[in-house]
């Protein structure tokens, strides 16, 4: 059974548009050649660094959810590694507490405050059904 994950990449604020988009897609090409499915990708685009990395205080951060083989999270961090425009990396295994987070996350679930006019709503609604 193939287990989920999730990995943040911060490419160089001096690529183009264009040259992230190569990286990004290099990325994808390895994960799906060994098997794994992608759930997610989100793009973040440039931010500003916590803290500088390698002399650079933005970086254009992209991360991806996948499920796939343990097999190949140390081949994509040896990618990871070679690769000059990846100023920093981090793969985690998701339990299923964050597998849960981003499920309810992408519909739409999290962070958002709950209205007691729209709990009246739901009740309403759900009382005349």
């Amino acid at each position: 059974m193939p287990n989920n994950y999730e990995t943040v990449v911060i490419f160089s604020p001096l690529l183009s548009e264009e040259d992230v988009k190569r990286e990004i897609a290099k990325i994808t090409k390895t994960v799906t050649d060994a098997g794994a499915t992608i759930v997610e990708e989100r793009n973040w685009g440039l931010r500003q660094l916590a803290y500088p990395i390698q002399g650079k205080s933005n970086g254009i951060y992209y991360i991806m959810e996948f499920a796939g083989p343990s097999t190949l999270i140390s081949k994509l961090e040896v990618e990871y590694k070679r690769d000059e425009n990846i100023i920093r990396f981090l793969t985690v295994k998701l339990d299923k507490y964050g597998m849960d987070y981003n499920d309810r996350r992408r519909k739409g679930l999290v962070g958002k405050k709950k209205d007691p006019k729209d709990e009246k709503e739901l009740n309403s609604v759900s009382a005349q059904a």
